[in-house]
């Protein structure tokens, strides 16, 4: 009962919160991808342009399948747009391909909280699969060293969540400051690609605060067991 109501106080509503995130990117993205951008400039086009702004030559930029699947792999140095980015010269391609290629620019210059991120991916895999599965173990038989095992392999994947935010908050920055200082798109149109990337990153919000508040659920139901 404790663990139902603890999991319906903490956890629900956050990922209620995650549901709507997803639909409010989704439907903001199929909005500014039906308004083109008045330079007439292609997703491609537009990671290219940061690419040159930033004299990183070495990044490839290939199309990739499906729709917001749009990521910067650092190991291979390829930025892959989706089908509805890569050759679409609308306000939302635009925007998207911009947000990516600035992933780009942190991997160039070995940005601080990029490079913390990128460390923490093997441990944090570990975590998110394991660390509450074995909480449960720890609470199921009733073996405390079991429990707080669990808890710090979840706690470094919920670190990893909390750091993914200043990156994606940062990748989004720069990308609408070179959009600006090369006059890409006007004011008008960088509103639209603000309200495309801030709808992204309350998706990435919603993750953390729901990895946040699982991980304090797991801590109470310790501490209730004591």
């Amino acid at each position: 009962m404790v663990f139902d109501t603890y999991y319906l106080i903490l956890v629900v509503p956050t990922i209620i919160l995650s549901l709507w995130a997803q639909m409010m990117v989704k439907s903001t993205f199929e909005k500014y991808s039906k308004v083109p951008c008045s330079r007439k400039i292609t997703g491609q086009d537009a990671a290219a342009l940061l690419m040159r702004a930033n004299n990183i030559n070495d990044v490839k930029i290939e199309p990739v399948d499906g729709s917001l699947t749009d990521h910067y792999a650092p190991a291979s140095k390829t930025l892959r747009l989706s089908q509805p980015v890569y050759g679409a010269s609308s306000i939302a391609a635009v925007g998207v391909a911009a947000h990516e290629a600035g992933h780009a620019i942190q991997h160039a210059v070995s940005w601080g909280p990029l490079v913390m991120r990128s460390t923490l991916v093997p441990v944090a895999n570990v975590g998110s699969s394991f660390g509450p599965w074995v909480a449960i173990a720890g609470f199921f038989f009733s073996f405390p060293l079991l429990i707080n095992i669990g808890i710090i392999l979840f706690a470094a994947a919920v670190f990893f969540y909390v750091v993914t935010l200043p990156v994606e908050f940062n990748a989004s920055n720069r990308a609408i400051a070179i959009l600006r200082d090369n006059r890409v798109l006007s004011e008008e149109e960088l509103k639209g690609v603000k309200k495309v990337l801030t709808a992204a990153a309350l998706t990435y919000v919603a993750s953390a605060l729901t990895a946040i508040m699982s991980l304090l659920r797991l801590i109470l139901l310790s501490r209730r067991r004591r």
